[in-house]
C-alpha cells in the first residue's frame, strides 16, 4: 500500500468543496475577499489525496494573520510551519511574493482540509486557481495527470516526497496553462 493515500474521483468533491468555501467565507469575512476550492478534489474527475485545498484570498497577509489566528482554532484548524509556496521554476521576482499560511483540519467532525491562505493578486493565488481551470478546461488531461499521481504515491515514501516530486510536473502543466491563460483572456475574477 502507498504511503500517500490517492483516492478515486468522488463526484460529490466538487460540491462539498463549494459548500465548504462557502461556509468558510462566512465565518472568514472579513479579512477573506473570496474562498475558493483548488486541488485535485476542485477538479472533475482527477484522484486526488481525500483531502480538500481551500484557499483564502486576503487584502494584506500580515494585515489578515490576527483575525484568521483568532477564528481558526473554532473551526477546527492548526496552524502549521508553512510560510512559502512553492516557488516554480523560472518564475521572476523575490521569493517574497509566493508567501502564504498553511492551516490544517484533520480529524474533525467534517472532511480533512488544507487551507491556503494567499495574498490576493499574489502569484501563489493565481498559479493555484489557473491550475485549477486549465484542468477543467482540459478533461482530456485529466487521466494521465491522474495516473501519474497514483504511480508517484507507488514510488515514494511520505507526502513531502510527494510533493517535491511532483512540483516539476505542476510547474510543468502551468507553463502550458500560461500559455492557454494568454491565448483565452483567462484572468483571476
Amino acid at each position: 500500500m502507498p504511503s500517500v493515500d490517492i483516492a478515486r474521483n468522488n463526484p460529490d468533491w466538487e460540491s462539498a468543496g463549494k459548500a465548504l468555501a462557502a461556509g468558510l467565507l462566512d465565518a472568514l469575512t472579513p479579512p477573506a475577499l473570496r474562498v475558493e476550492h483548488i486541488g485535485g478534489t476542485s477538479i472533475p474527475g482527477m484522484d486526488a489525496k481525500p483531502i480538500f485545498d481551500l484557499q483564502v484570498s486576503v487584502p494584506d497577509l500580515d494585515a489578515a494573520e490576527a483575525a484568521l489566528a483568532a477564528a481558526l482554532p473554532s473551526l477546527g484548524f492548526a496552524d502549521t510551519t508553512y510560510f512559502h509556496d512553492h516557488v516554480p521554476a523560472g518564475s521572476a521576482g523575490p521569493p517574497e511574493m509566493w508567501r502564504k499560511r498553511l492551516w490544517m483540519r484533520r480529524g474533525h467532525t467534517g472532511p480533512d482540509v488544507n487551507l491556503h491562505i494567499r495574498q490576493a493578486g499574489g502569484p501563489g493565488e493565481r498559479f493555484a486557481l489557473l491550475f485549477r481551470d486549465w484542468f477543467r478546461a482540459h478533461p482530456a488531461a485529466v487521466p494521465a495527470y491522474a495516473a501519474f499521481k497514483r504511480a508517484l504515491a507507488e514510488a515514494v515514501t511520505g507526502n513531502a516526497a510527494y510533493t517535491e516530486t511532483k512540483n516539476p510536473v505542476v510547474d510543468l502543466v502551468v507553463a502550458t496553462a500560461e500559455d492557454w491563460a494568454a491565448r483565452t483572456g483567462w484572468k483571476v475574477t
